[in-house]
């Protein structure tokens, strides 16, 4: 989610985007060009909104003990009913959905974004935190079996991705969002790779998904714009709509490396940002058994790559995976069996 607390942990990825300038600016409500909704409209909007969050959190209890087809039905036409009650119309298009478990990745632009993607593909979500804290959202949140992720607590990473692992083995389907922050809509972070080392233990599929709202001022959430001030906004701006664009699953059975599908989801959900740069270590120039005076290492045929080279990938793989001074990290190389027992990146 966003916000820029007062203290950072240099490691966290930070958008550009801000709320009062730039790509992500809010739609002015003066400006004859914004007709906004009347306030005593947005004022019903958003106790209805309210409302219907807090309803769900009352019939919580009760709906955890249907089976889990009803529930996730059930769970599917509250959350879209919340999201209409806000007064944003949801539109789904592109591909079948992944069956069975999944972990749907997703770019970051609101807090709507969790109730968009829950409306088509409910499943449990992990986010910051801080969310725990938030009025209503927060209780639902922990309700709603949200897994919480510590951003400024590298060490605690492992545990939550062997949790989302554990979920997906089970059959579950798990809901992140890669960026580690919102953006505007406009444009992206890097997805960054350690969530989706849980698909690669799990052997679940990868779902990627594309949100997109317009007016996309109007929905982004991002820097220091306080909650209770997307709400409104969110409430008082006319014809605001979501769609949410089901892309091709991904295999992480066929891609065992979290990187590459890190990379791949990425590029799915937006195809304009650039290849993630791949480290590859520098050529070890080989030598003829004539020139050594040895005869090639058994098991191994005269001329073939000596084993060195091998060993300096799998260093310079893991040293790829530490957190560096940018805060978007590139994507690592790591093969599955390095799980999330490294700090992931």
């Amino acid at each position: 989610m966003n916000g820029a607390a007062p203290h950072r942990s240099p490691w966290l990825p930070t958008a550009p985007c801000t709320p009062g300038r730039g790509c992500a600016a809010h739609p002015d409500p003066r400006t004859a060009a914004f007709r906004a909704v009347p306030a005593p409209l947005a004022c019903a909007r958003l106790a209805a909104g309210l409302s219907t969050v807090l309803l769900g959190v009352t019939l919580l209890p009760a709906a955890a003990l249907l089976p889990g087809g009803a529930r996730r039905l059930l769970v599917r036409l509250w959350v879209r009913a919340v999201v209409r009650a806000f007064g944003v119309r949801l539109t789904v298009t592109g591909a079948r959905p992944a069956a069975g478990p999944a972990l749907v990745v997703a770019n970051h632009v609101s807090w709507l974004d969790i109730p968009v993607v829950a409306a088509v593909l409910p499943g449990r979500t992990v986010a910051k935190r801080e969310v725990r804290g938030w009025p209503v959202l927060g209780p639902l949140a922990a309700l709603g079996g949200t897994l919480f992720l510590d951003r400024d607590n590298l060490r605690r990473l492992p545990g939550t991705v062997r949790e989302v692992a554990g979920v997906l083995a089970a059959g579950g389907r798990v809901t992140a969002f890669p960026e580690g922050s919102t953006w505007c809509g406009r444009a992206g972070g890097r997805f960054r790779p350690a969530l989706f080392q849980a698909a690669v233990d799990a052997g679940a599929r990868v779902q990627p998904v594309r949100i997109t709202y317009r007016p996309a001022g109007a929905a982004a959430f991002v820097g220091e714009d306080p909650l209770g001030a997307s709400l409104w906004r969110v409430a008082r701006t006319p014809g605001l709509a979501a769609e949410i664009r089901i892309l091709e699953p991904m295999s992480a059975i066929r891609r065992p490396d979290r990187g590459l599908l890190a990379a791949a989801a990425q590029q799915a959900v937006d195809p304009a940002s650039p290849p993630r740069p791949t480290r590859r270590p520098p050529a070890v120039p080989r030598q003829r058994a004539s020139e050594t005076g040895r005869a090639p290492e058994a098991g191994r045929a005269p001329g073939a790559p000596d084993a060195a080279p091998a060993a300096y990938r799998a260093v310079a793989s893991d040293s790829a995976n530490r957190p560096s001074s940018s805060v978007h990290h590139r994507a690592s190389s790591n093969p599955a069996a390095a799980s999330s027992a490294r700090t992931p990146s």
